[in-house]
């Protein structure tokens, strides 16, 4: 993945004479807001202009001075300006390479410089260095993704400060019986605790999106907890695909029986277990159900004690969901 950190990337983005004139006759009608040749929705991302909210979001990460950033779409900087100047290093992971050459200028000739990287590129496959704290003002459609990768990063980070649309974080936090609570809610905080740090409205960005924002503030449990994230997962999926049904009801679900028997023969044949060839596999998932005690339970109100719970008593049947 290239590193955009150089004098020669700096060159090689400078705008034409032409482009100049034209940047500066639409910037003169744009009330003073930086930049507003950049079409930024192209990437799902609005900018944060309001400097206040800026400054305020990288407070909420508690950043010290010996502290490695990641930062996940800087676009022009407005945030990546104030962990420079309390971090030690931050990289900074931009897919469009206007605006990483806008970052760089910004920092160009500056002692912070020397303390800026940029990764041009998609965040979800790039090589990701250690680092201590994530901010991101993220980019609406990696929101879920992007979860999913600072989760799985090891050696773990003290903290990430995200903003997302306001119902995306709604989910992140929703507790189970709320109308939020979700697979996506329970596969979050079984490794992290989640809550919410403060909104902010849509007048703040350039351009304004259609919706409210909320950031959010993510600190992994550590130890994380010794449970596979694709057996956990492949459990919510089943129980939450129709979350207010009964457990029993969405295990019966046309497909669900059959990816279940099979994921069952495979881990039989490699723990060297003999399958009977008549054996009632349906059978034996409900009376698992049973006496786990979770067969008539609904995973609106499940909490994530009740998933591991019913992961549990699967395993101890050998059955598995990955």
């Amino acid at each position: 993945m290239p590193r955009a950190t150089s004098d020669k990337f700096v060159r090689a983005h400078q705008p034409s004479a032409k482009s100049k004139s034209k940047a500066s006759s639409e910037a003169s009608s744009s009330s003073g807001v930086r930049n507003p040749i950049f079409n930024t929705e192209r990437f799902g991302q609005h900018i944060l202009q309001n400097p206040k909210i800026a400054e305020e979001i990288v407070q909420k990460a508690g950043l010290r001075p010996t502290d490695k950033v990641l930062e996940v779409g800087p676009g022009t900087g407005n945030l990546t300006q104030y962990m420079l100047a309390q971090a030690k290093h931050v990289t900074a992971v931009e897919m469009d390479p206007r605006m990483a050459a806008e970052v760089t200028k910004r920092v160009q000739g500056k002692p912070e410089q020397r303390k800026l990287e940029i990764i041009i590129g998609d965040f979800v496959k790039a090589t990701l260095p250690y680092f201590d704290v994530c901010i991101s003002n993220t980019p609406y459609q990696i929101s879920s993704p992007l979860i999913f990768r600072l989760l799985s990063h090891r050696p773990l980070f003290r903290v990430a400060i995200l903003m997302f649309q306001k119902e995306f974080a709604l989910r992140l936090v929703a507790k189970p019986g709320s109308d939020a609570w979700s697979r996506l809610s329970a596969n979050v905080q079984l490794y992290a605790e989640v809550n919410i740090a403060m909104d902010v409205g849509r007048n703040n960005f350039r351009p304004p999106p259609k919706v409210e924002s909320t950031v959010i503030r993510l600190v992994p449990r550590d130890p994380p907890p010794p449970v596979e994230f694709g057996e956990f997962d492949g459990l919510a999926r089943i129980v939450f695909g129709r979350r207010n049904k009964t457990v029993h009801a969405n295990f019966m679900a046309k497909g669900v029986m059959e990816m279940l028997e099979s994921n069952w023969k495979t881990w039989a044949s490699v723990n060297d277990m003999i399958v009977e060839d008549n054996i009632n596999f349906k059978k034996k998932v409900e009376e698992v159900l049973e006496e786990s005690g979770f067969s008539q339970s609904r995973a609106a109100k499940m909490d994530i004690n009740d998933l591991l719970n019913l992961l549990s008593a699967f395993h101890n049947a050998g059955i598995h969901f990955a």
